[in-house]
């Protein structure tokens, strides 16, 4: 059986498609550095999923400075977070993330599509920024492997983890070394980038993104008033509003 590294080549050698999922995060810049560097210019399409009201400020900004020569286009689902969470009458949890599958993989998905029909291509590798550190679930997924469920109507899909095996220290080097900096939210105090307050966030990254965002915040306390559920899963069957993690108390 061929190695991630052949399996990658003998498919740049294919004229395959490069699919870069970019967040505008760590993860997203360090892994676009790598497949730029192994993969020519013509052969990478960068794809943002930018979300309505909750992404942070700058993001799509940062993608296109940093991805700058490289084709990059910025897709959007036909529904808010907001809009979600008030129609299912709660939010997404770590084990049903309807929101990565709605608001970034559906339409990340369907324009890779377009893409390839565009360029009248049927070979293409989607490379998203997961690394093994982040979780015991991420650890487990297979670096480099065929996409049976999008390889239909003629095309061959690979899904392709490039800086799996990094830890935080190398995603920052890696940025570093070619001269770039991460998203100023990083810098701000926060360990990672999605949705401003995200379901999988530390409560230091909740209270951050609280005295960054004021106005964000009270709208999603709000909502988890609203709907009767909280943002962020029960801790030891406790289910705590965003008020009571982070200490910060919203105005009436």
């Amino acid at each position: 059986m061929k190695n991630t590294t052949e399996e990658i080549q003998a498919l740049i050698h294919r004229k395959a498609l490069f699919i870069v999922n970019h967040s505008g995060g760590k993860d997203s810049q360090a892994m676009f550095i790598k497949v730029r560097a192994l993969v020519p210019r013509a052969q990478i399409h960068v794809i943002h999923a930018h979300l309505s009201g909750v992404e942070w400020e700058g993001v799509i900004e940062h993608i296109f400075e940093t991805c700058e020569g490289f084709s990059t286009q910025v897709v959007k689902a036909n529904k808010t977070l907001f809009e979600m969470a008030r129609h299912r009458q709660k939010w997404p949890s770590p084990k049903y993330r309807q929101c990565t599958s709605d608001l970034k993989r559906g339409p990340i998905e369907k324009a890779i599509r377009h893409e390839l029909k565009k360029r009248g291509l049927f070979l293409v590798v989607n490379c998203m920024g997961l690394r093994a550190e982040e979780s015991s679930n991420r650890a487990k997924k297979e670096v480099f492997k065929y996409n049976l469920r999008n390889s239909k109507a003629g095309r061959e899909w690979y899904d392709w983890l490039p800086i799996h095996d990094y830890v935080v220290d190398r995603v920052f080097s890696t940025i570093e070394d070619v001269g770039e900096t991460p998203h100023w939210a990083y810098e701000a105090g926060m360990t990672r980038l999605s949705c401003c307050f995200c379901i999988m966030a530390s409560k230091r990254d909740l209270r951050t993104a609280a005295m960054l965002y004021p106005e964000l915040y009270a709208e999603y306390v709000a909502l988890e008033k609203e709907i009767g559920h909280t943002l962020m899963m029960p801790s030891k069957g406790i289910a705590l509003g965003l008020e009571s993690i982070t200490g910060i108390q919203c105005s009436a």
